[in-house]
């Protein structure tokens, strides 16, 4: 069977979002195309990796460009994206490894997002050797999204990811341990629960 690639170039939409209640939250990458939609889950910190690299390679590629490149410094107003994930949201896959391009040429950031597998190795050596073939077979490699953003996208699809990993729970003032809304079990306050 051959790999199967979800490829948006360029999608209408890419977002970051969640589904459930802070705590709860399942954080989804969700591309759409006219009818087609592609989600993926991912976990938090995979999403404000993900966000955070984004804005470095953008700010490394207007550093190297002299300013050049079609790459605004901030988030446009006009392109952010504020709606929520279109429903049904039907996970396609789980993701595992993600990587991110600048295609100077185009002038695209390019996203990818790889299905998690689970490889079988006895030493790290043979784990590692199996990883790359894997992530380098394009006929029957993992299932993966691939999108292609422009500078100004790229930079609304950071900005709105970061706001969905800040809109969890908040945290509490003396451990930063995030507070449920029944309170927590605060390690500074020697264990007596402390209210939100």
């Amino acid at each position: 069977m051959s790999r199967q690639v979800f490829l948006y170039d360029p999608p209408d939409r890419f977002v970051a979002g969640t589904v459930g209640l802070p705590g709860r939250r399942t954080f989804f990458l969700q591309a759409t195309a006219g009818p087609r939609v592609t989600s993926v889950v991912l976990e938090k910190t995979q999403v404000a990796a993900l966000a955070e690299r984004m804005d470095e390679l953008l700010d490394e590629v207007v550093r190297r460009s002299g300013g050049s490149a079609s790459v605004p410094a901030m988030a446009p107003t006009e392109v952010a994206d504020t709606a929520p994930l279109e429903t049904p949201v039907e996970e396609e896959f789980r993701v595992g490894t993600m990587a991110l391009a600048w295609d100077a040429e185009e002038q695209r950031m390019v996203v990818e997002a790889q299905a998690l597998v689970e490889l079988d190795a006895d030493t790290d050596e043979d784990l590692a050797e199996a990883e790359e073939r894997l992530l380098q077979d394009e006929e029957n490699g993992p299932p993966m999204l691939r999108v292609r953003l422009t500078g100004a996208q790229a930079r609304a699809f950071a900005k709105r990811a970061l706001d969905v990993v800040n809109a969890g729970r908040p945290p509490c003032p003396l451990c930063s341990l995030p507070l449920d809304p029944e309170g927590h079990v605060c390690p500074r306050q020697n264990g007596y629960r402390r209210g939100a």
